[in-house]
């Protein structure tokens, strides 16, 4: 049996980037489920073993420095070397400019772009060594703008400078970076920000779908399909990237 590759996904306890460790489980990699959600955690672990995937789960606050330093070498010794990583932790802090507190700021920034800094930096020490690597950021299409997001937008945006260059940094030793900018997707997230403007969910999901080309949202496995390409072998000569998954252009 070929020895299973080790992947890191944040924010894995559900949705996005629980969708997407089942995805690398299905893909071959044994997956590191990284949340501050304990039980949530255990739960991906938990279909991940049911489906003969080794996994493990790791609690630990992304923009944490010494969480991080310590959680991937907890990784190293559980799994083995990690040489895929999925940058998917993420929060919500919305509100229009004049009201939002620079908690809410730095808050967002912190996990979105500090968490993927540090995650990426520890992570690319044992990929150097393993001379091969991929690394997928999780942006989004508010990266190109939206109302009552400047925090989330900011972060976002950085992320994609941060995939840029670290494809440039990291591809002389057989790592891309890429990034994954998802539109409307149906999670427990966007239901968080229909019940904050005080809209049904159903609602708020048929007028997305109506502005959607392909007329429906995204789902989670749809972005998982997109960051399983990324992490493949036929992913090699394609660095540097920012790929919508979004149903269509955005207007």
């Amino acid at each position: 049996m070929t020895e299973r590759k080790v992947a890191v996904v944040t924010g894995a306890a559900r949705g996005i980037g629980a969708a997407v460790a089942d995805r690398l489980g299905a893909d071959g990699y044994a997956v590191a489920v990284w949340d501050l959600d304990a039980e949530g955690c255990e739960r991906t672990v938990a279909d991940l073993g049911e489906r003969g995937v080794p996994a493990c789960p790791v609690v630990a606050d992304v923009s944490d420095e010494t969480a991080v330093e310590a959680g991937v070498e907890q990784v190293a010794q559980r799994l083995g070397p990690p040489v895929a990583l999925v940058n998917n932790a993420g929060v919500l802090r919305d509100n229009l400019l004049f009201k939002m507190s620079t908690a809410d700021w730095d808050t967002v920034l912190g996990v979105h772009a500090r968490g993927a800094f540090l995650m990426s930096r520890a992570v690319q020490a044992h990929m150097v060594r393993q001379r091969w690597g991929r690394i997928v950021s999780l942006s989004s299409t508010s990266a190109y703008g939206n109302r009552g997001q400047v925090n989330y937008s900011a972060a976002k945006a950085a992320l994609q400078g941060l995939t840029k260059t670290l494809a440039i940094e990291l591809g002389p030793f057989g790592i891309t970076a890429n990034a994954v900018a998802p539109g409307f997707v149906q999670t427990e997230m966007t239901a968080a920000t229909a019940r904050r403007i005080g809209r049904p969910f159903d609602e708020l999901i048929a007028d997305a779908a109506a502005g959607i080309p392909v007329r429906r949202v995204g789902q989670p496995q749809d972005v998982a399909e997109a960051v399983s390409f990324f992490l493949s072998e036929r992913a090699g000569y394609i660095s540097g990237q920012v790929l919508d998954v979004a149903g269509g252009p955005q207007g």
